[in-house]
């Protein structure tokens, strides 16, 4: 069932990119990707490296997470059972560096450094927002669009004005821009830096190579290869395992457990901050 007006196939694109996020923003989903991020583990050692989650909590997001195919659970014995990625949450965990990068660019700068996962969790949080994936897709494929025409795209089968809540909230997160009431809205540098990281997530849902992830017929850039950003929101990591990640000329990325274990409110990009206001 379409869920735009637009063409089928970039319907179902937006649709599994939705679909996709969908599996990995909920709270802690992504700090249990992470912790897994290496040998299987056993339910109580995976339990210690999510210490801060109370009991009754991880059992559920496990579930969770291999009833999405990110995660599955192995039945050595009946008292030997193991919890790992699948090949589908293995393919996943690129994207993840490249949404710390777009972070580094985008969002407001911390008074402090920042673990990587909090800028995942940050950066997830803004691409979640209701309708938001088929507005980017729309103004980045159309350039400036109109309310009312927005709307007719997006929800063709509702109030053309129920497009404006979703509207002004990427506007006030800096995804979107507009002069005012009554101009037509555009991506934001921001909302066009997305072009890596909505690509790789497409890519990722049809099952195929995030090296086609360039070749998007929306955020492609076959054209352009720019080199990958390092890391900076934290200097200095080791564990919970090498999760590839976009530093030249190194093949994996290690982090420090430590850096698993906080939670914030969402940052912004920077754009719609005054210099040098506060990320959180």
């Amino acid at each position: 069932m379409a869920i735009t007006a637009l063409p089928p196939d970039t319907d179902a694109d937006i649709a599994r990119v939705t679909e996709a996020l969908a599996m990995i923003t909920p709270r802690w989903n992504v700090r249990i990707m992470l912790a897994l991020s290496g040998p299987p583990l056993r339910y109580s050692e995976l339990a210690a490296k999510v210490s801060w989650l109370q009991n009754g909590q991880l059992h559920p997001k496990l579930k969770a997470l291999c009833d999405a195919g990110l995660v599955e659970r192995t039945e050595h014995t009946a008292r030997h059972v193991t919890y790992g990625h699948t090949e589908r949450g293995v393919a996943l965990l690129p994207v993840l560096p490249m949404i710390v990068t777009w972070a580094e660019e985008h969002l407001e700068t911390a008074d402090r450094p920042l673990p990587a996962i909090e800028q995942i969790e940050d950066s997830l949080t803004l691409l979640t927002r209701r309708h938001a994936a088929a507005i980017l897709w729309v103004l980045k494929s159309r350039g400036e669009v109109s309310g009312r025409a927005l709307a007719r795209i997006v929800m063709p089968s509702s109030d053309w004005t129920n497009v404006y809540p979703p509207l002004r909230q990427l506007v006030a997160d800096g995804l979107v821009d507009t002069e005012g009431i009554g101009w037509p809205y555009r991506l934001s540098a921001a909302g066009d830096g997305l072009s890596p990281v909505l690509g790789a997530l497409s890519a990722w849902s049809a099952g195929q190579s995030l090296n086609h992830a360039g070749q998007h017929p929306v955020w492609g850039h076959p054209q352009a290869k720019p080199a990958p950003r390092p890391w900076v929101s934290s200097p200095s990591w080791p564990a919970p395992a090498a999760l590839p990640q976009a530093r030249t000329g190194e093949s994996s990325q290690a982090w420090h457990s430590r850096d698993l274990f906080s939670h914030a409110t969402t940052a912004r990009p920077k754009a719609v901050i005054q210099a040098g206001g506060p990320r959180r």
